[in-house]
């Protein structure tokens, strides 16, 4: 686990560096929307997605940078939480233990941040692929399918429409695989993309990545209803307070946290299909599982 905490710095200390490196600097005009941009994607966070398209792409043998897909997928998971966080949505006050967009700057620069940022995540595929024309198409075709109606923003959609209302097993699955889950598979299916893998490698790659998926998901649950701003760095307790249904209210604590653990074991043995050291997949499984102690 020592190693594990190690590598994943290290990963972490590269990608706030590239944030810098690939987002349009400071006092490009107009200057708020570049600050506000840059705002959100400075406040720092445990950095999954964009760290596992690194550990992905790393398993291969391909030496393709795959830093630019990285910000890429940060650049569209934080238009994802600006937007998340609006009033018309969440209504939250913090995010990464920092003022939300919205407190921030005001409502309508956060609308605006999210949708640069949305649309900055292509162009930053398509500035850093255009020479192998096959993995570009590829990673604009994973990202934008992800980020569409049927899976991140379906997935918010019924979210917001599941508010004060009993919701099914099949329908809280339905939002936390494309919510929250399919961002995560697309991170490592993009890194496998850049790393040269095949169609057999992608497939687990992406089942890895839907088992972590949901179980990080259950974990935030148990984490909004038992833990604190402080620890989370952001507003908890929005579930109860938005009469969400979550797998703690459809399930309860104890059965969560088994659902979790079940979730984080098929990952890890999913990982033993997967070719290269795969020792850093396996320990953030269990990283992520042991945020509940």
């Amino acid at each position: 686990m020592i190693e594990f905490k190690e590598k994943l710095r290290t990963y972490q200390s590269e990608i706030e560096s590239a944030v810098d490196q690939y987002l349009p600097a400071e006092g490009t005009r107009p200057s708020r929307i570049h600050d506000a941009m840059l705002y959100s994607m400075r406040a720092g966070g445990k950095r999954l997605r964009p760290v596992l398209v690194l550990a992905a792409s790393e398993l291969f043998e391909n030496t393709s940078d795959a830093m630019p897909a990285a910000i890429a997928v940060e650049s569209l998971h934080t238009y994802s939480l600006i937007h998340d966080d609006l009033p018309s949505i969440d209504n939250a006050d913090l995010r990464r233990g920092s003022p939300t967009s919205h407190k921030q700057f005001d409502e309508a620069t956060a609308v605006l941040a999210g949708d640069a940022l949305l649309t900055y995540a292509f162009q930053l595929l398509a500035r850093h692929y255009s020479d192998q024309p096959e993995v570009c198409a590829k990673l604009v075709g994973e990202l934008g399918e992800t980020a569409g109606s049927e899976k991140l923003i379906g997935g918010q959609m019924e979210d917001i429409l599941g508010e004060g209302a009993p919701l099914s097993e099949d329908t809280l699955n339905f939002i936390h695989l494309n919510k929250t889950s399919a961002l995560i598979e697309c991170s490592l299916v993009m890194g496998g993309v850049i790393g040269g893998a095949n169609q057999e490698q992608i497939d687990a790659l992406r089942a890895y990545g839907r088992e972590i998926g949901i179980a990080f998901q259950i974990i935030d649950d148990i984490l909004d209803a038992t833990s604190d701003e402080a620890t989370m760095g952001k507003s908890i307790g929005s579930d109860a307070e938005l009469d969400k249904t979550t797998y703690v209210k459809l399930h309860g604590l104890e059965k969560s946290r088994e659902f979790a653990a079940s979730r984080t074991q098929k990952a890890i043995e999913i990982c033993s299909t997967l070719p290269g050291e795969t020792d850093f997949l396996v320990g953030l499984a269990s990283y992520l599982e042991n945020r509940l102690n």
